[in-house]
């Protein structure tokens, strides 16, 4: 068989099955979904299966120069069916691939043209609206997953995105109904019931919270916060926002929610250890509730948690907690720098954190382990800034958003100085090993 034979047929085998597997692959591997759309085609018919002998996958590079035959095919012959259909499996294949990597803006674009080829293909209009919900952009996301919920009915996945582009926007109980109807559809669904139960504490929290606005963000607060000291909030994280998005030179576009709460509500909605200053979970959530004004302390927090909103965007959520952290606690530093006692304590008994495993949470850690955590992040990340410059630490965040781990991203950005992930570790010991000696 031609190798442009076997990557039609692999297309054509590509196209088939995506459908079924596309939403868990996309973001939601650990919910079973059920098959989103039959796309059998009569030309298909005796086509080979999985399980058979016959290729099914192709590399990006060869699905890349396929497309461009078949679009130039399509180009020459636009009323054969056959080559559209395999144009339009192409055009799914690749954003599959796509999604793999967390390149949702180029398979947003794959799958728009594929959608122009199959206009009534309710699958389409589904991968485009949960590319678009990662993206931020909620009124295409909603837009396409009501056109798919229009088309196909209720489905798991529909309801369930459609229920987070509203809950990100705040329809909060339009998103818990929709939420409601997908756990009839699955009952006992884990993810299902778990945002339901988030969404819920949250609703009875903030039913009757005062709302504030400012250029960049959407604020909810606490009726006994005093509304000089909310506003006065808004305007430390304006001038948080100017900060951090000039240093690593990246401006998010969506607007950032902040809430404002008393310690016992922000305990109830975001169930943070009891030493949590702030939570950034696509809201910046605040413990403020009692406080009268702007404190040192307090600007270091909104800056830290600003930072957050800037590496979410720019990783898409794939970063090791340490550097999320240690980017945060470098901005905070620059309002409210405390001493690294904790950190200079543990080097000098040799006992400084394995990085790796910092890369997870630090909820379950002790108020004693968790300030070691945050200050050995900030010390690396101070490190690397000051070693090697934002502009490298930005494409570190690059990489991870494209969908790299830490070992090739830190590779991909420091390849010029032939650094790796085991080498700033080792370069960040002898600094910090150093430096305690000195003292």
């Amino acid at each position: 068989m031609g190798n442009s034979s076997r990557i039609t047929q692999a297309l054509r085998i590509w196209r088939r099955h995506l459908l079924r597997h596309a939403v868990t692959l996309l973001a939601l591997s650990c919910l079973t979904v059920s098959p989103l759309h039959a796309a059998a085609d009569p030309a298909d018919e005796g086509q080979p299966r999985p399980g058979d002998n016959s290729p099914a996958t192709t590399s990006p590079e060869n699905i890349k120069q396929e497309l461009e035959h078949l679009e130039n095919s399509h180009r020459l012959f636009p009323l054969n069916e056959k080559i559209t259909h395999n144009l339009a499996g192409g055009y799914a294949a690749y954003g599959h691939l796509l999604i793999k990597q967390k390149h949702y803006e180029q398979a947003d674009e794959a799958f728009l043209k594929a959608q122009e080829l199959y206009p009534d293909d309710v699958s389409y209009a589904l991968l485009r609206g949960v590319c678009n919900y990662h993206l931020k952009r909620y009124d295409i996301a909603r837009y396409e997953l009501e056109q798919a919920r229009s088309q196909a009915g209720d489905s798991i996945e529909v309801l369930y995105f459609l229920g987070l582009v509203l809950y990100d926007t705040d329809n909060r109980q339009q998103a818990v109904e929709l939420w409601e109807l997908a756990l009839k559809l699955a009952p006992g669904h884990k993810e299902i019931l778990d945002i339901l139960k988030k969404a819920r504490k949250e609703t009875a929290v903030e039913a009757s919270m005062d709302q504030g606005h400012s250029s960049r963000f959407d604020l909810s607060y606490d009726p006994d916060v005093d509304t000089a000291f909310a506003l006065a909030v808004l305007g430390v994280l304006e001038a948080a926002a100017s900060t951090v998005n000039g240093e690593l030179d990246h401006y998010p576009q969506p607007r950032v929610p902040v809430g404002i709460y008393k310690r016992g509500d922000y305990k109830t909605v975001t169930d943070s250890p009891d030493w949590s200053g702030g939570v950034y979970d696509g809201k910046i959530r605040l413990p403020f509730g009692a406080a009268k004004e702007i404190t040192p302390a307090i600007r270091a927090i909104l800056y830290h948690e600003y930072a957050h909103v800037v590496v979410f965007d720019l990783t898409r959520g794939n970063c090791p907690l340490w550097l999320n952290e240690g980017i945060a606690e470098v901005f905070g530093r620059t309002q409210y720098s405390r001493p690294l006692t904790e950190l200079e304590h543990a080097v000098r008994k040799g006992a400084a954190a394995d990085f790796r495993k910092l890369e997870k949470s630090f909820s379950g850690l002790s108020t004693a382990d968790a300030v070691l955590a945050y200050q050995q992040s900030y010390s690396m990340v101070d490190y690397l800034v000051s070693t090697y410059g934002w502009h490298r630490v930005k494409r570190i965040l690059v990489g991870l958003g494209n969908g790299l781990n830490a070992e090739s991203a830190i590779a991909a950005a420091l390849y010029d100085y032939n650094q790796t992930y085991d080498g700033i570790i080792a370069e960040w010991r002898e600094r910090i090993v150093g430096s305690s000696t000195e003292k």
